[in-house]
């Protein structure tokens, strides 16, 4: 039970934010009572707290698993996006904005959390990047691998990126575009044009 009412909860928190979802929210969506909910989570501070997790461990699998078949790296990082976008359902509302204004140490757990895992992915990325001379050698990896996952982290902020104006599907594509180009020989280059026009099509 404790399984379903993360993934409800999940659910509802991506499409509604963790501000507006009440646990009678959650209970009615489930068809069981709050008394059932608090059973396994004592109040609504740890309903989220173990749903950032549990969201935070199914995405880091599937990143994980998506690094294990070694794709070129290019495709690599276009794939996780992907993967990203199925789970996190575009963030219509805002959620990492209610999770940082509301629970703010809940974000911050999970902040650095995030960070230890796409720190070792991009690392790994960029290394096999350069060794297969996709990317330039002569990159700074530890700076381009902190860069990255904080611009990740800003395309969240909704002052800079107003949801009416900035999807989250064109703002990552975008920057995926702008972070690959910015690091890219003329060999990978081909591989990125190539993927660009077969997302378009």
């Amino acid at each position: 039970m404790r399984e379903n009412i993360l993934d409800k909860s999940a659910d509802l928190f991506l499409n509604y934010g963790f501000k507006s979802v009440t646990m009678d929210d959650i209970a009615n969506a489930l068809g069981i009572s709050k008394k059932t909910i608090y059973q396994h989570l004592e109040n609504k501070t740890k309903l989220v707290e173990a749903t950032t997790l549990h969201m935070f461990h199914i995405i880091s699998e599937g990143i994980n698993c998506i690094c294990a078949l070694e794709k070129n790296p290019i495709e690599e990082i276009y794939e996780i996006k992907r993967f990203i976008m199925e789970h996190l359902k575009d963030e219509k509302s805002s959620p990492q904005h209610q999770l940082q204004k509301y629970y703010p140490k809940i974000f911050e757990s999970l902040k650095a959390k995030q960070s230890c895992v796409m720190e070792d992915c991009v690392v790994n990325n960029l290394n096999r990047g350069v060794q297969l001379g996709l990317y330039r050698d002569n990159i700074n990896i530890e700076f381009i691998s902190r860069l990255y996952f904080n611009s990740m982290m800003c395309l969240k902020d909704r002052d800079i990126f107003p949801l009416q104006n900035f999807s989250m599907n064109m703002l990552m594509d975008n920057c995926l575009e702008y972070h690959i180009r910015g690091i890219c020989t003329p060999k990978g280059l081909d591989i990125l044009k190539g993927l660009i026009e077969n997302n378009q099509s």
